[in-house]
């Protein structure tokens, strides 16, 4: 029996099972409901028909209301519009369930990108030592921060594990107990979560998800490709960002460090020991249960009564584990000794600390931080510092750093911002004696623009008292001006003698970090991404020039605009000239849910990573490369796409359009993470201290997704009235990357439907502001359409289109309940006196849509 194509089993398990699921959902009795079943679905074909027709979303609600409630007032309108809220909430939690449980049957999993396809390949190149030998030097590094874009609170996600099952299952019965339940489960969190919440609530994915699926995937590798043998490389490695994410993060203290690293910790032994535990009922042979039982006890013993107390180390553990292995093996004829290799492997990944806690703060603090500690040392009569220190060039104060060391006291300070950094130093000291030297190795310094920023925060840390430097200081290069001087950054530092020692220290390697998302939102789509690709390359050249293996660490969100879409692509298309021996991304909020939520969908992930990094270095080593030719023609689309962008971002409309126009402010008000929205405190709204996320959401909210096409049409233009069409037509045909590129943005073109903001063309202050936007958006599809030789944007990826469909109809009634609501307030606020209350009300209701709108699209921010 044939397979039948992606789309048509897109079509049985999703679409046909959403529609009979919806259902019954819709005519569940719940009791504040009343009919609201019955009129959504006669809301969405009016709001569908409305738009068609050019209506605003005001004349599409006041036309529903008018026809189908009859005379209402407004508070029962209001009444209605939060109950549609609430129900589309809801359909789209039935909706992701019904994806997540279809997903290994729509995606195949044994196909392009998996371990056994990776095998194949090499079998029938006959390459296989060359894998071999790649697998024991690749790492990929998942890295969950905590950034708020995840809507759905604990009891939530709980129940779309437990629908996902029951769909899986086909249990109509618990499917319809589950979908009960959802319709009264609050989909609100009353106070905004700490970042130990945060933490908390992601470990749940590392517990359930990564810690089964990245040791099957390392199992699977071991028995098949490397004939048994153990692998030594921690292939695949995990990152945490709740809790040691500082930058802009008020909340994050020494004490929430602290408790995040001891939560980690304790959740791997808990793994651990709910493995031994089952070990125990099969490995009951004389001369290994004993080992066995004691192995448990000491785990149970640290997981339970520990109060932070470990009764077994690492070493001991393993030294034991592989004792019972040796005797299962000679004496017991191997009996269950798949099952001890599975566990060994996983104490191989995870050792004791599960993911590597990250620390990251932003240089701007470091500046304040390290005057505070210089003058600290001149008031004290310390000669670490000379007095005109703060007069010194850069080459000067550099030379200065290189050589301080210290043990300080925070309690000598009274900033509480000095303290916080220091402590979180000192921090990183406990967690490697705790939960070893992986548990809080790296040191991120987001928004580097200089060599010193870099020296600042390595002389803190021997100020601190550490001599030999066990911490990875890692630059964050975000901004295009910042992209384009690093490789220039690094080379001071590989130059100053002391980093150099402390490299050498460190294996000679040296991680970069690289930000898709601050530099979308400072240079626009093709400039950014073209500037980390041309970055990576010159700092893999000046890198290995000097004998320093470079690491890149992407900062990547869920949408195009971000660094998102096909990532895998990205990576597999990226040449000899830029190092590509690990891959590391950052994961966050629905991108976790979607790509990595479920034990298929993860290990479909990291298998698509792990093989891009394989096709790069092995199956298509020397096909990526771009031509010289190529590159002058990126170089053109970028600067001419940059060009546009800084007009569009420098027009006087463009600050006040966002505050507004759109969902920007409201950002603040939701209570989904424990970041400010900016990172500053000032109620002036500065554009360099806006936030990526509320960024990228709020135009994704207005369904325009400026930041994943704008100055993308015009640049394909350019080429094609000058005449060199051919030109980019060849590059698209022959670069992975560029069409990977293009390809993305075209995802973010599917998102965008105009007509829901077609109304602001006739507003006397922003008319032609949105006109601006809306044409370069109609240029940019006809040329992406062009270059692909499609007629419907994501032709090509045709269950990915039908996913989107179903999403966007499912929350267009939102969408219009939501302009709907910033339409009242704005006329409101009109009104001589306005009404207030009245106005907070409407407000809620855009907050609330927020949510949804968020939640459906899985990659909007």
């Amino acid at each position: 029996m044939y397979t039948l194509p992606k789309i048509e089993r897109f079509n049985q398990e999703v679409l046909s099972k959403y529609h009979i699921y919806n259902s019954v959902f819709i005519t569940l009795p719940f009791d504040s409901i009343d009919n609201t079943g019955v009129l959504l679905p006669l809301f969405t074909d009016v709001c569908d028909n409305g738009f068609k027709k050019q209506e605003t979303p005001k004349e599409i609600v006041d036309f529903f209301t008018e026809k189908y409630l009859h005379s209402v007032s407004e508070s029962e309108k209001i009444d209605l519009m939060f109950r549609f809220i609430q129900y589309i909430e809801r359909q789209i939690v039935l909706f992701d369930a019904i994806e997540d449980a279809a997903f290994p049957v729509v995606n195949n999993m044994e196909g392009r990108g998996s371990l056994r396809d990776i095998k194949e390949k090499s079998d029938a190149k006959n390459n296989k030592e060359e894998l071999v030998d790649f697998l024991e030097n690749f790492n990929v590094r998942t890295v969950l921060t905590a950034h708020p874009t995840q809507f759905y609170p604990g009891p939530v996600l709980g129940i779309i594990n437990d629908l996902t099952d029951s769909i899986r299952k086909n249990d109509l019965l618990e499917i319809k107990q589950l979908l009960a339940q959802l319709g009264k489960t609050p989909f609100i969190q009353n106070e905004k979560p700490n970042p130990f919440d945060e933490a908390v609530s992601l470990i749940w994915y590392l517990e359930n998800v990564f810690y089964e699926t990245a040791g099957e995937m390392v199992h699977y590798l071991q028995k098949n490709v490397f004939n048994g043998d153990f692998i030594q490389n921690q292939l695949i490695k995990l990152g945490f960002w709740p809790g040691g994410d500082r930058d802009g993060n008020p909340f994050v203290t020494t004490e929430i460090t602290l408790k995040v690293s001891e939560r980690l910790r304790t959740s791997i032994l808990k793994c651990y020991y709910i493995e031994m535990r089952s070990l125990k009922r099969k490995l009951t042979f004389p001369g290994v249960d004993i080992l066995v039982a004691e192995l448990e006890q000491k785990l149970y013993r640290s997981v339970f009564y520990s109060k932070g107390e470990i009764f077994i180390t690492l070493d001991e553990f393993k030294t034991q584990l592989y004792k019972i292995r040796t005797i299962v093996i000679e004496q017991h004829q191997s009996l269950y000794i798949e099952e001890l290799e599975a566990l060994l492997i996983k104490v191989n990944l995870f050792g004791f600390h599960f993911a590597s806690l990250d620390i990251r703060q932003n240089s701007k603090i470091h500046d304040a931080v390290f005057k505070d500690v210089v003058q600290f040392h001149l008031n004290s009569g310390s000669t670490v510092f000379p007095e005109n220190y703060f007069e010194l060039t850069e080459d000067e104060k550099i030379n200065i750093l290189s050589n301080a060391k210290g043990n300080l006291d925070t309690n000598v300070f009274d900033d509480e911002i000095t303290k916080s950094t220091l402590e979180s130093i000192q921090a990183i000291k406990k967690i490697q004696e705790s939960n070893g030297e992986s548990g809080a190795d790296r040191y991120i310094i987001s928004n580097n623009e200089s060599a010193l920023n870099v020296m600042e925060t390595f002389a803190l840390f021997h100020l601190n008292g550490w001599d030999n430097l066990s911490v990875d200081i890692i630059p964050l290069f975000e901004s295009v001006d910042d992209l384009q001087n690093a490789h220039v950054i690094m080379e001071k530092l590989y130059n100053n003698p002391a980093y150099a020692s402390h490299l050498k220290d460190r294996s000679q390697k040296q991680t970069i970090m690289l930000g898709f998302s601050d530099g979308t939102k400072d240079g626009g789509y093709l400039m950014a991404n073209w500037s980390i690709y041309k970055a990576k390359k010159e700092l893999t050249a000046m890198s290995r020039k000097y004998g320093i293996h470079a690491i890149f660490f992407d900062g990547r969100g869920g949408p195009p605009a971000r660094g998102g879409g096909k990532t895998h692509k990205f990576y597999a298309s990226l040449g000899p000239k830029i190092e590509n021996d690990e891959i590391q991304i950052t994961v966050q909020g629905q991108t976790i849910s979607s790509n990595f939520g479920t034990l298929d969908s993860c290990r479909y992930n990291l298998e698509n990573l792990l093989s891009a990094g394989v096709t790069n270095h092995i199956f298509s080593k020397d096909k990526n490369e771009l031509t010289s030719g190529e590159t002058d023609i990126l170089d053109q689309l970028a600067e001419l796409g940059y060009e546009k962008y800084l007009s569009f971002k420098n027009h006087p409309k463009f600050i006040p359009y966002l505050e507004q126009m759109s969902t920007l402010k409201y950002y603040a008000k939701t209570n989904i993470g424990s970041r400010p929205s900016k990172r500053s405190k000032s109620e002036h709204l500065d554009f360099a201290d806006l936030r990526a996320i509320p960024f990228v959401g709020s135009w994704s909210q207005l369904k325009q997704n400026v930041p994943g096409f704008f100055g993308v049409g015009s640049a394909l233009k350019h080429f094609e009235d000058n005449g060199k069409w051919e030109m980019v037509q060849d590059l698209y045909n022959n670069s992975l990357f560029f069409k990977t590129l293009l390809e993305n943005s075209m995802m973010s073109l599917a998102k965008s439907f105009f007509p829901l903001t077609a109304y602001m063309r006739k507003d006397p202050e922003f008319g032609d502001f949105w006109q601006i936007i809306y044409e370069e958006f109609l240029e940019t599809k006809r040329m992406l359409l062009k270059i692909a030789g499609h007629k419907g944007l994501m032709e090509n990826y045709p269950d990915g289109k039908a996913s989107i469909d179903i999403r966007e109809r499912i929350v267009l009634p939102l969408l219009t309940i939501q302009q709907y609501a910033l339409l009242r307030i704005n006329e409101l606020n009109k009104d001589e006196n306005p009404d207030l209350e009245l106005i907070k009300t409407y407000e809620k209701i855009v907050t609330r849509s927020l949510f949804g709108n968020t939640n459906a699209s899985r990659n909007s921010a």
